[in-house]
């Protein structure tokens, strides 16, 4: 039986947290190991160590869910974000996605999508709920110089697997290429095609056609 996925949950208002716990305590294959009451709490737990998720809201206060997602994925790696969140708006998004979370979910999600949510982010991959997905490819705030060409075929191959979720080391591991490799491909096609942040790349290659190529 493999370990369960150890989850922290960030909220401010006590009723949504405490039922988040009680909730995520019926889901197979996962504890929850923390509460926190904002982002600052939230990054205290994760510094603690024995944590792989943290299920962060967005409006927290003393430090605030986009903040403390930026410190978590900056000074522990391992551990991923995924936001659960009331809001869905473009900016909410972009810049959710531009601290470095995994995946985002809005509070409409049930105990299933939760928990597929949470088996997703911890394994290295994106999720993200229909609504955002439709966002992020109709298109968040405008990215100027999105459209440009020039990508050359490994670069496109690499754009094809950040949009379908892996994260640097499983496009190392696919393509049989170093991390670092994998970083200079990412940084040269977010340059050609004109994307800040891998939500724009992922829009880009769905307007492309290059998302639906198998």
């Amino acid at each position: 039986m493999s370990d369960p996925i150890r989850v922290v949950v960030a909220d401010d208002q006590q009723v949504v947290r405490e039922g988040l716990e009680a909730l995520l305590g019926l889901i197979d294959g996962v504890e929850v190991v923390g509460a926190a009451a904002n982002g600052l709490a939230a990054v205290e737990l994760v510094a603690g160590g024995n944590v792989d998720v943290v299920l962060m809201d967005l409006r927290m206060p003393v430090l605030d869910g986009t903040e403390a997602t930026a410190r978590i994925t900056a000074e522990f790696p391992d551990v991923a974000v995924l936001v659960l969140t009331t809001y869905a708006d473009d900016a909410s998004i972009a810049n959710a996605l531009r601290a470095g979370a995994r995946g985002y979910l809005t509070k409409d999600a049930g105990r299933a999508e939760i928990g597929a949510a949470l088996r997703s982010t911890a394994a290295g991959q994106s999720t993200f709920d229909p609504e955002v997905s439709k966002r992020l490819i109709a298109g968040l705030a405008p990215s100027a110089g999105v459209g440009g060409d020039g990508l050359t075929a490994r670069e496109t191959e690499v754009l094809r697997l950040i949009a379908r979720g892996l994260s640097n080391p499983e496009i190392a591991g696919t393509l049989f290429i170093s991390e670092a490799t994998v970083k200079t491909h990412i940084n040269n096609t977010f340059a050609k095609i004109g994307a800040r942040h891998r939500a724009e790349a992922v829009r880009y290659a769905y307007r492309k056609g290059i998302a639906s190529d198998s």
